[in-house]
């Protein structure tokens, strides 16, 4: 928790936008607090510099004052050093958390396009839907969600807008969202830590740095190691004593070391030096390791400290807060802080006054197997934690939307069958979309939607589709309410084609249109999504290959929607009816312009645009 507000702080009940309103002018007052107070300190260390430096002349120089004046000032000049650093922390923070309810104003009033993680490498061109409803890429809907920190919350948030999840599980996630939705605080945290590190940190290396085999089998040779290194340690003394004649021969080790001098040191230095070059491999192996991964493993660590504070009701919070306990009773962060005290303990022997007793203790392979013995200890529970981490950032990613449109609700999700029933559907990357309704049951499974050019056809199938993506991932949906099954999409809005692989849209979309009906053999009903269906051929291979794959689609338990600008293509709600039916998109001319409303409306459009926009572009048809 930081040092803002309380754990037992909740929002205020003025709405999101007040909230972040009010949370950011706050956090920019203590920023700019404490940035005074950083300049302040930082400004206090140049004079008590210089107050020292005056001292040491007047008392080793002019002999005005005695020799011990310059100590205070220069013992002021360290603890300002901590003060210091200390306030520059808080005071990066500070900033941070300004970024952090600026980043929220901006999904709120629709700035937020090209300010987060776009989530462009989820992009997969062979998916079957996530190019076609926006899921990745600038603008899309991962970067407006995404809140995450770290890769695995960004890669289980993905995971889940990708693939469809089960009743169960949806609900599960569900339940986790609206507990975490008041959360802000935890949110906050979360956002502000490790805030020197980039988003979306990669721990993946990590745990598979924890999953490896050990690279120190034996374990003899740390006792070796040592054994020699305290003799070496030792017999260097005894010569360095002996040498500068501060032991005498007197006693039995002045006698020792006067008679034989750099000898015994010789005779530990050739074995240590053998067990050092014999080990080098496997040790540098082993802390090459782990010195590239300090920065994360702090990260993870702060991560872990501040979701094991957290106190959870929702089963799937729970079982995820369960997963972050150990054997032995000690929580991940601490055991990872003991990992990052070994870490320090390893670069102390960089220290130029330690580095010779760090060399003769042979203080990197002590270090290596102290490392060893945690990974083996710890490092196969890394996997387990990241996942754990991974699932709570993705709810909090959620939770967050969710807070930030407390009007949208969750859907309900029927244990079996096919439907996909709301009404007042919008689409939630658009600020402002006319709502409509959508009905599709077992009785009702397809719905032909026409209409003339931009009247809105393609962008009903995206609010679909998009809605039905939020609702399987265990989000709030934009829309008065909607009802569906657990199932999967198929859908052919973007289709290209391709210079690269030599093929044609009208032979990509085909390909596409196999994946889809492939879809119908799973255990999951589909919801299909075409636009302007076989738009790449002739007219009469058009009306035959269309109605050929919906009749198919339809009689194979498939719902969905199919836009079309060819009137003649209606007539396959005609021929399916009643399990189809033609609705459409209309427009008028007013003042020489084309006019759309944007709602759904029964039955077939009446009218084309298509020489009216030509006209209005200058086009002379």
């Amino acid at each position: 928790m930081g040092p803002f507000s309380p754990d037992t702080a909740t929002p205020s009940a003025t709405g999101p936008r007040q909230e972040y309103l009010d949370r950011r002018d706050e956090r920019r007052r203590l920023a700019e607090h404490l940035g005074r107070r950083e300049r302040l300190a930082g400004n206090a260390r140049i004079v008590v510099f210089l107050a020292a430096v005056a001292l040491a002349w007047l008392a080793y120089g002019a002999h005005v004052v005695a020799g011990w004046w310059w100590l205070l000032p220069a013992a002021c000049f360290f603890g300002l050093l901590f003060v210091h650093e200390r306030v520059t922390r808080q005071w990066f923070r500070a900033r941070r958390a300004v970024s952090f309810y600026e980043a929220g104003l901006a999904r709120l009033e629709h700035r937020w396009k090209g300010r987060g993680q776009t989530g462009a490498r989820f992009l997969d061109e062979h998916h079957p839907y996530a190019a076609d409803l926006d899921l990745f890429g600038p603008g899309s809907l991962f970067e407006l969600l995404c809140t995450a920190r770290t890769r695995a919350g960004e890669d289980m948030l993905a995971s889940w807008l990708l693939a469809t999840a089960d009743r169960d599980e949806v609900l599960a996630r569900q339940a986790g969202v609206a507990e975490l939705r008041p959360q802000l605080d935890l949110r906050e945290d979360l956002a502000l830590l490790g805030g020197d590190l980039p988003a979306g940190v990669d721990f993946g290396a990590v745990a598979s740095w924890g999953a490896a085999p050990p690279a120190l089998v034996r374990r003899w040779p740390r006792w070796v190691a040592l054994a020699l290194g305290l003799a070496s340690v030792t017999t260097l003394a005894g010569w360095a004593l002996t040498f500068f004649e501060v032991v005498g021969p007197e006693s039995a080790f002045g006698a020792f070391f006067h008679r034989w001098r750099s000898l015994p040191l010789l005779a530990v230095l050739i074995p240590q030096v053998s067990l050092a070059l014999w080990l080098h491999g496997r040790v540098q192996h082993v802390l090459h390791g782990v010195e590239k991964r300090g920065r994360d493993l702090a990260l993870l660590a702060s991560v872990l400290a501040r979701l094991e504070r957290g106190s959870y009701t929702a089963p799937r919070l729970a079982r995820l807060r369960a997963a972050l306990d150990t054997a032995g009773g000690v929580p991940p962060s601490q055991r990872i802080a003991q990992l990052s005290n070994l870490l320090d303990l390893l670069n102390s022997r960089r220290n130029q006054f330690f580095a010779p007793l760090a060399l003769l203790l042979m203080w990197g392979t002590q270090m290596a197997y102290a490392i060893e013995g945690w990974r083996a200890v710890s490092g196969p529970a890394i996997a387990r934690w990241l996942d754990a981490v991974g699932q709570l950032e993705a709810l909090c990613a959620l939770a967050s939307h969710a807070y930030e449109n407390p009007e949208d609700p969750f859907p309900e999700v029927v244990h079996e069958g096919s439907c996909c029933e709301g009404e007042g559907l919008a689409h939630p990357l658009l600020p402002r979309c006319v709502p409509n309704d959508l009905g599709l049951t077992p009785q009702l499974r397809l719905l032909v939607v026409s209409g003339s050019n931009m009247s809105g056809k393609s962008t009903y199938l995206r609010t679909v589709g998009i809605n039905a993506v939020l609702a399987l991932a265990g989000a709030p949906v934009r829309a008065r309410r909607l009802r569906l099954a657990p199932l999967v999409i198929g859908a052919t809005l973007r289709i290209q084609d391709s210079l690269q692989a030599g093929e044609s849209r009208f032979y990509a979309e085909i390909r596409r249109l196999r994946q889809v009906v492939d879809l119908t053999r799973g255990p999951l009903p589909l919801l299909f999504l075409l636009d302007e269906i076989f738009a790449g051929t002739n007219s009469h291979d058009r009306r035959l290959g269309a109605e050929a794959v919906v009749r198919g689609l339809v009689e194979s338990g498939a719902m969905g929607l199919v836009t079309t600008h060819d009137l003649a293509l209606t007539h396959i709600a005609e021929q399916l009816a009643p399990r189809a039916a033609n609705v459409h998109f209309a427009d008028h001319l007013e003042d020489g312009k084309m006019v759309f409303d944007y709602r759904l409306r029964p039955g077939v459009v009446q009218k084309s645009n298509a020489l009216a926009l030509m006209r209005a572009v200058g086009l002379k048809v």
